[in-house]
C-alpha cells in the first residue's frame, strides 16, 4: 500500500491502541500483527483476569504493555481502567480494537491526521467489514460519515463500530468515561454522552476487518444489550426526531426475535443492498 505525503511521516506518540482482553492470547496476537504503520504503535492491554494471563506478543515497531486486573470486571471496567491509564501516560488518543479483529494498514495514521484536523471531534470510526472467524467476508457496514447525520440515526442503526473507533481521551474522561450503568452497551452510552458536547464522525473507507464471533456480547449478552440500548434510548428519546421512534421500534423487535434469525436477516439485507 502506498502512503500519503499526510501519513507517510506522521508520529503516533500520542496514539496507543486500547485492547480489552479476558483469555484468547492468540485472538490478541492475531489483532496486533494485523497492525501496519509507517511509525512504531503504543498499545495498552487491559488483561482482565485472564488465566492464564495475557503475554505480551514480541512484535517489530510495536511497544506493548500489559496491564493486569486482580479479577475479572468485565468490558465496561476493563475500558474505564484503560482510558485512565493511557491518561496517566500522557497519551491524547485511544484506538479501540478488541481481540479477534483486524486492523487496515494505516489505520491510525489515518484516524489521527483527521482528528487534528478536526478538534471538535472526540470519536472516529472507519467503515467496517464483517468477517466470519475464518476470515470469510458476511457484509460491510458503511455508516453515514457527517455528525448531524450520526446524530439523527444514533438508535435507529449503528453508527459507530466501537473497535474502530479513535478516541480523544481527553473528551471521554470529561464526560465520564466508560461506565457499567449501561452494561453490554458501554459503548453507544459513551457515544451519546460525547455527543452532547463534541462531534463524532466516520472515515468513510475501510479501517476494520470485525470478526463476528457467535460467543461474543452480541449472542451470548443480547438480552442485556437490547434492554440497556432500549434505556439509553428511553433516557436521550427526541420526541421529534422520527428515527429515535423508528429506533425505538426496531430494539423492541430485536428484544423479541432470536437472535440467529436477526443475523440471517441482516445478512440477507446487506447483501442485497450490496448487489445493488
Amino acid at each position: 500500500m502506498t502512503n500519503s505525503p499526510a501519513t507517510a511521516h506522521m508520529t503516533l506518540d500520542d496514539v496507543a491502541v486500547l485492547i480489552p482482553a479476558y483469555n484468547g492470547q492468540a485472538d490478541v496476537d492475531l489483532t496486533l500483527a494485523s497492525f501496519s504503520e509507517s511509525a512504531p504503535v503504543h498499545v495498552l492491554i487491559v488483561d482482565d483476569g485472564s488465566t492464564p494471563p495475557i503475554v505480551a506478543p514480541a512484535i517489530a515497531n510495536m511497544t506493548i504493555e500489559v496491564l493486569r486486573m486482580a479479577r475479572n470486571g468485565g468490558i465496561e471496567r476493563a475500558l474505564q481502567t484503560g482510558i485512565d491509564v493511557l491518561a496517566q501516560r500522557g497519551f491524547r488518543y485511544a484506538a479501540r480494537i478488541d481481540a479477534g479483529d483486524r486492523s487496515v494498514p494505516q489505520r491510525l495514521a489515518k484516524q489521527r491526521l483527521f482528528m487534528e484536523l478536526h478538534p471538535r471531534v472526540a470519536g472516529l470510526g472507519m467503515w467496517t467489514q464483517v468477517v466470519t472467524r475464518e476470515g470469510k467476508p458476511l457484509f460491510m457496514l458503511t455508516p453515514p460519515a457527517e455528525p448531524d447525520a450520526i446524530r439523527r440515526l444514533r438508535f435507529f442503526r449503528s453508527c459507530l463500530a466501537h473497535p474502530s473507533m479513535m478516541l480523544r481521551i481527553d473528551a471521554v474522561r470529561a464526560v465520564g468515561n466508560y461506565r457499567a450503568e449501561y452494561r453490554s452497551a458501554e459503548d453507544i452510552d459513551l457515544f451519546v454522552r460525547l455527543m452532547q458536547r463534541y462531534d463524532c464522525a466516520n472515515l468513510p473507507e475501510l479501517g476494520l476487518y470485525y470478526e463476528l464471533n457467535e460467543g461474543g456480547i452480541s449472542a451470548t449478552k443480547r438480552r442485556r444489550q437490547v434492554s440497556s440500548t432500549l434505556r439509553l434510548q428511553l433516557r436521550y428519546f427526541n420526541v421529534a426526531n422520527p428515527y429515535d421512534w423508528l429506533g425505538l421500534a426496531k430494539n423492541l423487535l430485536h428484544l423479541v426475535t432470536p437472535y440467529r434469525a436477526l443475523q440471517r436477516i441482516k445478512r440477507s439485507l446487506l447483501t442485497s443492498r450490496a448487489s445493488h
